[in-house]
């Protein structure tokens, strides 16, 4: 699908900084005059919100992989539906904390079986792709220090092993390669996020201007 607006992602380990970054890539885009929705996934939509709240229970239901998976797909697709879509046809910006790559890279991950069954998830119910996605890319050891440093905790990092997450920042590294034509890996271990929020707004201005 094709929209008249800009669709930009952020995508990266928890603790990586991606929310914070999407936050002020907003906002200075804002104040350069673009119409900007910020959105997150999972949620971004009432049906989308409702079906977070069921996955951040997830220890309580004992969700299978299986089940995440879809209940990703139906949370993205109101999503899409409600919030992205609209937007981007109304011409504006779209900023999103997570979408599809998340779900390959964590749901995805060492199992081609599942990777197949995303793939054709996201074909027939989504058809949308990112403009332009920035993928956060911080050491497994800081984004631990940034996720406890929080007030509360991130229910991705919880129960995950230092080797599991290094596959997943390996994961996210490796879909910069595969899908360069819009993936821009950023890297912010840096001490100040100004370095980081700068070289990201660059980026985006390039996009966006050369769809205008």
């Amino acid at each position: 699908m094709s929209f008249p607006g800009t669709f930009i992602t952020f995508e990266g380990i928890d603790g990586s900084g991606k929310s914070t970054l999407a936050r002020e890539l907003s906002r200075r885009l804002r104040a350069k005059g673009h119409e900007v929705v910020l959105t997150r996934e999972p949620g971004g939509s009432a049906g989308g919100e409702a079906i977070r709240e069921l996955m951040l229970d997830g220890k309580r239901f004992g969700w299978a992989t299986e089940t995440e998976i879809l209940l990703f797909h139906a949370a993205r697709r109101d999503h899409v539906d409600k919030t992205i879509a609209p937007a981007l046809k109304a011409g504006k910006t779209v900023v999103c904390d997570r979408f599809a790559d998340s779900t390959r890279v964590y749901q995805g991950l060492g199992s081609p079986r599942l990777q197949e069954t995303i793939a054709w998830l996201h074909r027939e119910m989504i058809e949308i792709e990112p403009d332009l996605t920035f993928i956060i890319d911080v050491p497994p050891s800081i984004a631990v220090e940034r996720a406890r440093s929080r007030s509360k905790g991130d229910w991705r990092l919880e129960g995950l092993g230092k080797e599991c997450m290094q596959k997943i920042v390996a994961a996210f590294a490796d879909l910069a390669v595969t899908h360069a034509d819009r993936c821009r890996l950023v890297d912010n271990s840096r001490a100040t996020v100004e370095e980081t929020v700068q070289e990201i707004l660059e980026a985006c201005l390039k996009v966006l201007n050369g769809r205008e």
